[in-house]
């Protein structure tokens, strides 16, 4: 049982499940390991109206046939939803994670705004991040790429691992010990697949080649999915992510940029715009060369984003207001979208 449900009594504990795979309407969930396995049939409910995801815990009906409550989340990771009209709605992609490997192929030059986006995501999720630098086979030296990534990875560890030769896997399966869960974010083509059928210990995934000119492979995973560990833990594999759009921020822009957010505390004026006002720090540290001008510009951009998102949501409120009548309603459960990619 997951450190995540507390205060049910013996009877609600016994019913608990924790969804597996979510298919249009329909959600698979497991109640033991031996659904998990394989060796009995896992619960099947129907989710409509509920806001799930895969990884949360949930409580049937007394039927058993559909889901009468999902559980607070210990951590949920949380975007915008990928379809057009539909910015202002939040998808959550997997809950009660607590480990999120951040992927990233050495056989491609590094991509540290995408990186930041997705510590942003996994900081504002719950989940501890750490960066996993796949198949340094087709690289000859590795330093510079790992140095990129510990310069936007901010004290994240930056790990090294290949599935195909097993270097570094036993570290990441270390962060499932003490049945925790585990989770790729990544785009598609750098390992996700094969760092988890290596974790696995088989092929349980489909793997695909990736194009020689740009390391760009195609989605071999198709949905999320809770999958358990041979030992202990579990993982929950997910497809690649082509676009990282996030969702309204907690703290997790001033985590990804806690060197920039350090700087600007020290301008002599608060509402500094860091542009040409006397004493701003920011400033002095681009021409120092301290701070990497991108940077700064990465996180304004961010900011925007999640300004326009804010706008965009009170919009959407306003005009469902409107159209109760004066009540404000919640979104409808149709309006939610299980789609991956943008």
């Amino acid at each position: 049982m997951d450190t995540a449900i507390t205060g049910l009594d013996q009877g609600a504990l016994s019913a608990v499940a924790r969804v597996a795979r979510i298919d249009r309407g329909w959600s698979t969930a497991y109640r033991s390991m031996d659904e998990a396995r394989g060796a009995a049939p896992p619960l099947r409910v129907r989710n409509i109206g509920a806001d799930v995801a895969v990884g949360d815990w949930i409580l049937p009906d007394a039927d058993g046939e559909r889901v009468a409550e999902v559980l607070p989340r210990k951590s949920a990771f949380v975007r915008r939803a990928s379809f057009d009209g539909m910015r202002a709605v939040s998808d959550t992609l997997a809950a009660n994670v607590d480990t999120v490997f951040l992927v990233h192929s050495l056989g491609s030059p590094p991509s540290p705004r995408r990186l930041e986006r997705e510590l942003v995501l996994a900081f504002d999720s719950g989940a501890d991040p750490v960066v996993v630098a796949t198949k340094p086979d087709l690289v000859g030296e590795v330093d510079a790429p790992l140095a990129q990534l510990r310069e936007v990875a901010l004290g994240v560890p930056v790990w090294v691992a290949s599935g195909k030769t097993g270097r570094g896997v036993d570290a990441l399966r270390r962060r499932a010990e003490g049945n925790r869960t585990l989770t790729f974010l990544g785009a598609s083509g750098v390992g996700k697949s094969t760092l988890v059928n290596a974790l696995l210990g088989g092929a349980r995934q489909a793997t695909s080649e990736v194009r020689d000119g740009d390391q760009r492979g195609r989605h071999t995973t198709v949905a999320a999915e809770l999958l358990p560990l041979p030992d202990e833990g579990w993982i929950i594999d997910t497809p690649g992510v082509r676009a990282v759009s996030l969702w309204l921020s907690g703290d997790g822009i001033e985590r990804a940029f806690a060197d920039v957010f350090d700087l600007m505390d020290h301008c002599r004026f608060r509402d500094c715009k860091h542009d040409r006002e006397p004493g701003c720090a920011v400033r002095a540290a681009i021409e120092s060369g301290e701070l990497d001008p991108i940077r700064l510009t990465s996180l304004e951009r961010l900011v925007e984003e999640e300004a326009a998102l804010e706008e965009e949501q009170r919009a959407r409120e306003r005009a469902a207001d409107r159209r109760a009548g004066g009540r404000t309603r919640p979104p409808d459960a149709a309006e939610f979208d299980d789609s991956w990619d943008d």
